[in-house]
């Protein structure tokens, strides 16, 4: 099947991205693929991934260290909307999957490809967000999905990449589908397909089982610039290394396990595990400033879209009009979300004890019920009268 000359394809070094080089070569008649995988903070040794697609029939192999730029352009954002998926899900493994289709639509015009492909498969939701990113980067350029097409079992894909020289992946001890970057690690299969089942520690890297985290609380204090986390304890660090030791301080307490039944964008319900221990604290203090440093009604209309933004990262919508309009409404809002927020950790929690802003809009003077109240409690029965108005009208007339 002709479809494309040269070829530029997402790859893992897994099983299906593997198989993906020599059957689109062999099926579809493609005569050059190049492969690119992602550094995003992932922690895995790229160099045997690179050597491996060489092995594999790839006429290049490229390696992109993206971890910058995926904390700076792309969590840091979703912090700022405070995006969550059903309110749940801080949305780390699908914030990776714009950002990967952004370097696939540069390397296919880099070195004159006219596809890209991924090994995405058909029941998945990152089909998806591939496919619509790179459709919104460039209209023009061809997207093949062959493990999409192909049919084949994983037994049936082992067995294909054999006969065509792609080695034997080892025996997997571990019936988990596991995908991690720099901000967290998304787990899924085997026996959590049981949503009955409770999900056995071993899963678990980034945060501890409660009985083996530490017995005394710890105080963590992050400090935020225009709604970006700039410090941990007053300490300045670039946003990989915020994210980095956020993890390691946060998940040391068993805090960042989410555990979920979530809505795949083809339809069908999932059981997720989820660990994302700094991001899940980093949207709960930033939230918290907001509310010190915004008006009510924009807290409040902004939260109506934030959930809306959390819909569009997890559909594949990153690129979209309507995201970018919100980043823009967003951003406005972040002017004044300067400040300090204050974090008690202990057993699987992540309590937020304080907060301080130089754009604070409480006023002790007015909140206190002490003698320092400077509140004009006579205003409130004019103010209750013309807000009630309406009700009361309707009842004189409604009301038996």
């Amino acid at each position: 099947m002709g479809r494309a000359h040269k070829v530029v394809l997402a790859y893992s070094g897994g099983v299906d991205t593997s198989v993906c080089i020599p059957y689109l070569k062999n099926e579809w008649g493609i005569q050059e693929v190049i492969t690119l995988a992602a550094d995003l903070g992932q922690g895995d040794e790229l160099g045997p991934i690179q050597a491996k697609a060489l092995r594999c029939g790839a006429i290049e192999s490229l390696v992109a260290d993206a971890t910058e730029e995926f904390a700076r352009n792309y969590a840091f954002p979703a912090i700022q909307a405070n995006a969550l998926y059903e309110n749940r899900y801080p949305l780390s493994t699908a914030l990776a999957r714009p950002l990967i289709a952004k370097l696939l639509v540069e390397a296919a015009a880099k070195y004159g490809a006219d596809a890209v492909a991924h090994g995405c498969t058909g029941k998945g939701n990152d089909q998806v967000r591939f496919d619509v990113a790179i459709m919104s980067l460039n209209p023009n350029l061809k997207v093949l999905a062959p493990a999409r097409e192909w049919g084949m079992s994983r037994e049936q894909t082992i067995a294909y990449g054999e006969k065509c020289g792609v080695e034997s992946p080892v025996k997997k001890s571990s019936p988990f589908s596991i995908d991690r970057n720099l901000l967290g690690r998304s787990i899924e299969a085997g026996p959590l397909e049981d949503p009955m089942t409770e999900a056995p520690e071993e899963i678990y890297l980034m945060t501890k089982a409660i009985a083996d985290t530490p017995d005394e609380p710890e105080y963590v204090e992050i400090g935020f610039e225009k709604g970006l986390p700039v410090t941990i304890n007053g300490q300045g660090l670039d946003p990989v290394s915020l994210i980095t030791t956020l993890n390691e301080i946060v998940g040391k307490h068993g805090v960042g396990r989410i555990d979920m039944i979530e809505n795949r964008v083809v339809g069908i319900k999932s059981r997720e595990i989820y660990e994302a221990p700094a991001l899940l604290v980093l949207i709960d203090a930033h939230r918290d400033l907001e509310s010190l440093t915004l008006t009510g009604d924009v807290t409040q209309y902004k939260r109506g879209l934030e959930e809306t933004y959390g819909q569009l990262i997890y559909r594949g919508l990153w690129y979209s009009p309507l995201k970018e309009a919100l980043d823009a409404f967003i951003q406005k809002t972040q002017e004044q979300v300067t400040g300090t927020v204050r974090l008690k950790l202990f057993k699987g929690n992540a309590k937020i004890v304080g907060r301080r802003s130089e754009n604070s809009i409480y006023s002790p003077d007015l909140a206190t019920y002490g003698e320092d109240d400077e509140f004009d409690h006579r205003a409130a029965e004019g103010f209750i009268y013309v807000w009630g108005l309406p009700t009361k009208v309707w009842a004189a007339k409604h009301r038996k």
